[in-house]
């Protein structure tokens, strides 16, 4: 529920699209993540688009970690069971903090609208450092329900019971 009394604080946000064939032409996932994200007041520090591989990956990763700019990192493909489909192993060889609820919660949101077939998404979420991290599927049904029906509230300061917002200040608590 929101809370109206609270303050909305926006986050940035960095998008990356991992993908072999995707180009800025047709990142159709990433042009709707980018626009829920502008949508519900957050800011767009980054976008890119990576190649499947494993050195690319990370290496973007690491580099938007590293940015203190970039506060949560939402990625769209390369989830899936394939050969190609690294993102999950480059996402948690970086955590210092997995989020397992996140990947089971998307998959159980997901089972209502594609049955067993959501059993084939490797889904993701964690912390690397003081960065929020989110690994989606690359389709466009995927990206919207990971964002309207997790990412939306728990990005939003006046979420209750709670949220990740709230929390980031301390991610560096040690």
């Amino acid at each position: 529920m929101i809370d109206e009394t609270r303050t909305f604080i926006p986050v940035s946000i960095g998008i990356m699209t991992i993908s072999d064939t995707r180009t800025a032409a047709d990142d159709k996932s990433g042009d709707i993540l980018a626009a829920r994200v502008e949508t519900a007041g957050h800011i767009v520090t980054a976008r890119t688009i990576v190649k499947d591989d494993k050195p690319s990956v990370t290496a973007q990763l690491k580099d938007w970690i590293a940015n203190n700019d970039i506060q949560v990192i939402i990625a769209t493909g390369g989830t899936g069971i394939t050969g190609r489909d690294i993102t999950p192993e480059c996402f948690e060889a970086l955590y210092t903090k997995a989020i397992p609820g996140f990947g089971e919660l998307f998959r159980m949101l997901s089972y209502d609208l594609i049955g067993t077939s959501t059993i084939q998404s490797r889904a993701t979420g964690g912390i690397a450092d003081t960065t929020l991290m989110f690994a989606l599927p690359g389709s466009k049904g995927a990206v919207k329900d990971g964002w309207d029906k997790i990412l939306v509230t728990q990005l939003d300061s006046r979420f209750r019971p709670c949220n990740f917002v709230e929390l980031m200040p301390r991610f560096g608590e040690r």
